[in-house]
């Protein structure tokens, strides 16, 4: 047995309080991790609020940890005391189904997430399964690694699992937490890419990020210059959008991607699929040989989020920062 030092969510939506709680002896294939730094994602904040009708509480959120192996269960592979690794959404999956048998492991029926029926980063230690242990690569900057973890892979998997090539002309929808890794990751897998925004403030900072033009969302007549041209799209944000004005701007066999996880249905128009080959498409996370991709493209090209630091004890100061709509571009907690 050891006791955890964390922060909890006692209730739907209350502020986090210190909370201890006691891991039971390690399984045979589990791996305990003393959190670094770990990232604050609005899937954090829709926990906490049970906006997903699944949270239990206690609630001990965090689920982009960066931290340092300090025991590893006897049948654990490829991983010891002292690596340095990240851990996601994902801490465990069955290993035996399908899907984990095909490497997708992150679609498997049982996937556990970091933080739904276990606690999270908001911690000074958490556990997690070997194979959701991801052993980082050397040179990483620790502190701005925490986001890749959900938010980075997020949406670099659509890149991989949509065959994006260099040579495409893409868009991104809203520039925020998600947006705007997607930008940096398009921008150096050698894509021309369209920025989608409503925020004028951020023009600059998105162009700096990679992006090769800066479209208004609110204005109709602008989407209408790019109309026909575009062979991929990911939306990152979480609310309901004009969808069929966006269908317009793909070129024939383009691919609409969602990541952001709006509650409301998608209104689509059929024939715009129809008419061009167009198809409409979706994906969670990623597997753990998408995310060791993931990082080692990270690390090649020196992409990063852009974040804001606070110590672990200002938790709902920072939370509240993110609630406020004032982050640029994530928050990472230190511990």
């Amino acid at each position: 047995m050891s006791t955890v030092n964390a922060y909890a969510t006692i209730n739907s939506g209350e502020k986090l309080v210190p909370y201890t709680y006691e891991l039971p002896e390690i399984g045979n294939e589990e791996v305990d991790v003393k959190v670094l730094y770990c990232g604050v994602c609005h899937s954090d904040i829709s926990m906490i609020d049970n906006s997903w009708g699944m949270s239990q509480y206690p609630l001990v959120g965090g689920h982009e940890i960066i931290g340092q192996v300090t025991a590893v269960g006897s049948h654990a592979k490829g991983i010891k005391v002292g690596d340095y690794v990240g851990v996601g959404w994902s801490a465990s999956s069955c290993m035996h189904c399908s899907s984990c048998m095909q490497g997708s492991q992150h679609l498997c029926s049982n996937v556990q997430a970091t933080i739904v029926g276990r606690h999270g980063g908001f911690s000074d230690q958490v556990r997690a399964h070997w194979s959701w242990t991801i052993v980082l690569p050397k040179g990483i900057n620790l502190e701005k690694a925490g986001p890749l973890l959900c938010g980075g892979i997020t949406v670099f998997n659509p890149i991989l699992i949509s065959e994006v090539k260099p040579t495409d002309k893409v868009g991104v929808i809203g520039i925020g937490g998600l947006g705007h890794l997607a930008l940096k990751f398009l921008n150096k897998w050698g894509c021309e890419v369209i920025a989608f925004s409503s925020s004028e403030n951020k023009k600059d900072d998105i162009l700096a990020m990679g992006a090769t033009k800066v479209i208004n969302s609110r204005k109709p007549e602008e989407l209408e210059t790019i109309a026909g041209s575009l062979d991929f799209i990911i939306s990152t944000v979480n609310v309901s959008l004009d969808w069929n004005a966006y269908l317009q701007t793909l070129a024939p066999k383009g691919k609409l991607h969602v990541v952001g996880a709006s509650l409301e249905p998608m209104q689509i128009p059929a024939f715009t699929l129809i008419g061009g080959e167009k198809t409409l498409g979706g994906s969670p996370t990623g597997s753990p040989s998408a995310i060791k991709t993931m990082l080692d493209f990270s690390v090649r090209h020196n992409i990063y989020p852009t974040v804001e630091a606070f110590d672990m004890k200002e938790i709902n100061k920072a939370i509240q920062h993110l609630r406020d709509g004032n982050a640029r571009y994530r928050v990472v907690l230190k511990a």
